[in-house]
C-alpha cells in the first residue's frame, strides 16, 4: 500500500494506493482507451468511467469536490504509472538465477 500527498490548486489530498484501487486505476485507463480509440463507445463506457471515478475517489481524504475531481484523478493515474515504469524497471534489472540442482552419488556400503 502506498500513500501519496497530492496538491491540487493549493488543496491537499492523500490518497491511499491499495492494490484495488491500482486496479481501478488500470481498469479506468483502459475505458478512457476505449472511448478514445472508438469515440462512439463512449456513451457504453461512460457509466463505467464514472463508477471506477467513484472507486478511486473513495480512497481519498478528505473527499474531492467535483472541481478537484479531474486533476485529482490524473495525479492519482500519474502515480500509478510511475509505480508500474518503477516496478517493470526492478524487474528488468534484477539479475536471473538459475536454479542448479546438485546431483549427490549414493554409495552403497559394503557389509
Amino acid at each position: 500500500m502506498i500513500t501519496k500527498d497530492i496538491d491540487i490548486e493549493g488543496e491537499k489530498f492523500r490518497v491511499m494506493l491499495t492494490e484495488q484501487i491500482i486496479n481501478h486505476v488500470n481498469n479506468l485507463k483502459s475505458l478512457y482507451a476505449t472511448a478514445y480509440e472508438d469515440p462512439e463507445s463512449f456513451e457504453q463506457v461512460s457509466a463505467e468511467i464514472s463508477s471506477a471515478i467513484q472507486e478511486i475517489s473513495k480512497a481519498v481524504e478528505p473527499k474531492p469536490d467535483d472541481g478537484h475531481l479531474d486533476n485529482l484523478i490524473q495525479q492519482i493515474i500519474k502515480t500509478v504509472n510511475d509505480k508500474n515504469e518503477e516496478a517493470d524497471k526492478q524487474l528488468k534489472d534484477k539479475p536471473i538465477k538459475q536454479k542448479t540442482k546438485k546431483i549427490t552419488k549414493k554409495t552403497k556400503t559394503k557389509k
